[in-house]
């Protein structure tokens, strides 16, 4: 299934967290938080202006994201567990 956010929204991939410490202590699943890493794996085409131009996202298919911890809505799309959030959520591309 192919899916196209709309607006300025985003679909994104959760990056999974390490699962040790520097120190090498491995961490149990129910000590973990959720990760705020992600890959963007689809973009909308971008929110329109009061003039009614559409203004891009600055981000794109393949980023390297970080978003808020508590940001967006988990979905399901062809069994795998994504999220779907506004490009506002998110904080910043990592290099």
């Amino acid at each position: 299934m192919k899916f196209t956010p709309l607006h300025d929204r985003v679909l994104v991939r959760r990056i999974e967290a390490e699962e040790k410490t520097a120190g090498g202590i491995i961490i149990p699943d129910s000590a973990k938080e959720k990760p705020q890493e992600g890959i963007v794996v689809a973009a909308g085409k971008g929110a329109r202006n009061e003039a009614g131009d559409r203004v891009k996202l600055d981000v794109s298919e393949g980023d390297k994201i970080l978003f808020g911890k508590w940001s967006g809505t988990e979905v399901k799309v062809d069994g795998e567990d994504l999220i779907i959030m506004k490009e506002s959520d998110i904080l910043g591309v990592l290099a």
